[in-house]
């Protein structure tokens, strides 16, 4: 019950992405480069593999944890505030969104609401949600797709790092200097 609950919490994170990413504004400057496309690939590439259960394959699908009713629930408690927490960074960023780096058009530097929690909460908050989802899964695929999303995506948050530095300036460099990237006072 609680992983079929996961995965139908997912499945309409992603519908509401695809959806809500139609009204984003065009970019005046793409700012991606391959790695970061590829970065994206990897992510999507992690998730359905954590999704799909390890493709039913005995490596990829036999359990790393005992059953526990408790971790279950945590890892369905940890997923749940997680894309909660992405829903909310993305319907805060509005139409400024972009799935790739891009410079926008009258592009602003948004550092109130979950950008006061760190820098970049889409991110954080999605690979949060990797993580409790491979902890109420408890199967062999969900440490390989964390490792696959945080991999990706730190590397496609140091390309927006650079782009908003060179965008915003001191702005920005204050900015890093009180609030962390991914993890709220540590990282």
């Amino acid at each position: 019950m609680i992983n079929q609950a996961i995965f139908l919490m997912w499945m309409g994170v992603f519908l509401i992405w695809l959806i809500s990413g139609r009204h984003s504004r065009h970019a005046e400057q793409v700012r991606s480069d391959g790695l970061a496309n590829l970065a994206n690939a990897i992510v999507g590439a992690g998730w359905w593999l954590l999704l799909a259960h390890g493709f039913a394959l005995p490596v990829l699908s036999r359990r790393w944890r005992p059953p526990s009713t408790a971790l279950d629930v945590a890892g369905l408690v940890i997923t749940t505030v997680a894309l909660a927490f992405c829903l909310w960074a993305r319907f805060y960023l509005g139409r400024n969104w972009s799935a790739v780096v891009a410079v926008m058009k009258n592009h602003q530097l948004i550092r109130s609401g979950p950008y006061a929690i760190v820098r970049h909460p889409i991110y954080a908050g999605f690979m949060l949600a990797t993580l409790g989802t491979a902890i109420a899964f408890g199967e062999q695929s969900g440490p390989i797709a964390v490792a696959m999303v945080v991999i990706a995506w730190g590397y496609k948050a140091r390309l927006e790092e650079a782009t908003m530095l060179e965008l915003f300036g001191a702005d920005y460099e204050r900015y890093r200097r009180e609030v962390k990237g991914l993890l709220p006072y540590v990282y």
